[in-house]
């Protein structure tokens, strides 16, 4: 079964059969966004990254001449429903390329999508509804490219007194 990048329709012109996994809105995960600086060494702070929540449309594509094309559909998505079930969050020892063997860790949570919201995404592809599902995709984290700060540690800490005079 092919897993493609490409948007259905791109998938069923080039005549492929198998799921589509489209990127149709990228958000900042307003939850961590305030993170702080890494420190990566007694004087260097690292920025923080951007944090990021990505929203997938999940749609089986299968042959329109197939006597099977609706129920393989579901079947299709029921095994993606059912991986995403079984392997949520993704860890390093789950993913691939430059996540093996880190402590990286994604949420896949399946995402409820109103009739109307679900209606702007198919527009935006500019075709007709097909059986689909949304999945959003969080702790996705976009390193920033700005060297780290030097700054000077810490020699002593002074108190500082008050009175509260009330």
């Amino acid at each position: 079964m092919i897993v493609s990048l490409s948007t259905p329709e791109e998938m069923a012109s080039n005549n492929l059969e198998g799921i589509s996994v489209w990127l149709y809105r990228v958000m900042r995960d307003q939850e961590r966004l305030n993170t702080l600086p890494e420190r990566i060494g007694s004087d260097l702070l690292k920025p923080p990254p951007l944090p990021l929540r990505l929203h997938y449309l999940m749609t089986p594509i299968t042959e329109e001449a197939s006597q099977t094309g609706p129920e393989m559909e579901q079947v299709i998505l029921g095994k993606a429903l059912q991986i995403f079930h079984d392997h949520s969050p993704l860890r390093g020892a789950d993913l691939k390329d430059d996540f093996i063997g880190t402590n990286t860790e994604l949420n896949v949570r399946l995402e409820s999508l109103g009739l109307d919201e679900m209606s702007r995404v198919w527009e935006a592809l500019d075709a007709s509804y097909q059986l689909s599902l949304s999945y959003e995709v969080t702790a996705v984290n976009i390193d920033s490219a700005l060297e780290p700060e030097r700054i000077s540690p810490v020699l002593a800490a002074l108190p500082d007194y008050g009175v509260v005079v009330g």
